[in-house]
């Protein structure tokens, strides 16, 4: 079992202590550390200034939005980063939702399996620096013809050979199909909401993507980097209680109303009451009142929160359920030191 240090997008304003927190993950062992974006702080920028003091460490997007870059523009960031790290890079993936597509970027959601599987194809492509770069779309043609195109356009090879040609490429993924495809043509998975309970439905999936022709990976040689809320305390209430809100948001906040991914993942678990009830409260402005029906079972599902013995049970069953990665979020340098003396 590798760790990963998750600093995730900003809110209001910059953490003030995620330096230290890369510092302390790099002299502690930790393999990883991961950026995130939502509609406010960038993946890409964080993960350069804060990884450009370590030595070690993989620097990962967790996860880059498809949207926020065309795939040639993508692939130039990871390069770029791939060089500036001596090859340290790990590039995530994920569509986000139509909330964030349309509303933030203006630009179509429809089909996102078809339009991630070709987003990788050009990133590949780019990297790989074997011929120019084309695609005949439809969702990201290159060079671009057609209807309000110049006809001038080129099919060109990045200027900059890549440090790297297989830079690794992960897949945020929370659906039966989105998981199979990260297996098919990634090199790793992103759970965001893992739940050892339901590992045989997640190999179901994986399997499916594992058995496809051209596969890129075998279950062997793909890595699963799962994000983790690990708290060790003796007073769990306590934990889940504090960790509620947040989830509250992902339930009944995060996403359209009847388009909300994470939802759906929570819905799968069993918790299909609980959601709708959460999306109700959490739409009507009532916030609270939304955090205080979720149950302790559900936040646990997802979390590992217990005193030392029981976390380090917990580390060594999500890993025997296929995790190769736990992606935690710490929250001060002793946290960090903490965790990493359970692995």
């Amino acid at each position: 079992m590798k760790l990963g240090l998750q600093l995730g997008y900003w809110g209001a304003r910059p953490p003030e202590n995620a330096a230290a927190l890369v510092a302390a993950a790099e002299d502690a062992g930790f393999d990883a550390v991961f950026t995130a974006e939502a509609w406010g702080s960038d993946a890409y920028t964080p993960l350069a200034w804060w990884g450009s003091h370590t030595t070690r460490l993989r620097l990962g997007t967790s996860i880059a939005q498809l949207s926020a870059r065309t795939p040639t523009a993508c692939a130039m960031a990871a390069l770029t980063l791939d060089h500036l790290s001596g090859g340290r890079h790990i590039l995530g993936l994920g569509v986000s939702g139509p909330q964030v597509v349309e509303g933030w970027y203006g630009q179509r959601f429809s089909k996102p399996l078809a339009r991630t599987r070709e987003y990788v194809s050009i990133v590949r492509q780019v990297l790989a620096r074997e011929a120019t770069v084309t695609s005949i779309g439809p969702h990201y043609p290159l060079p671009l013809t057609g209807t309000g195109a110049t006809g001038l356009g080129s099919a060109l090879k990045p200027i900059t050979h890549p440090l790297r040609a297989d830079i690794p490429i992960m897949l945020g993924a929370e659906g039966p199909k989105n998981v199979a495809l990260a297996a098919e043509i990634c090199d790793g998975w992103l759970p965001i909401f893992y739940s050892p309970r339901l590992a045989g439905t997640y190999n179901e999936w994986l399997d499916d993507g594992f058995a496809r022709p051209g596969a890129r990976r075998s279950r062997a040689d793909f890595e699963i980097c799962a994000t983790a809320q690990v708290v060790i305390t003796d007073d769990r209430a306590a934990v889940f209680e504090a960790m509620k809100p947040k989830l509250a948001l992902y339930l009944g906040g995060m996403g359209a109303e009847n388009t909300n991914f994470h939802a759906d993942l929570y819905r799968r678990m069993g918790y299909t009451e609980v959601v709708d009830t959460v999306t109700k409260l959490f739409r009507a402005g009532r916030k609270d009142d939304a955090a205080t029906v979720i149950p302790d079972e559900l936040v646990d599902d997802t979390a590992i929160v217990g005193d030392v013995h029981y976390v380090r049970e917990q580390v060594a069953a999500w890993q025997a359920a296929g995790v190769t990665m736990m992606v935690v979020t710490g929250r001060s340098s002793e946290h960090i030191k903490e965790l990493a003396a359970l692995v």
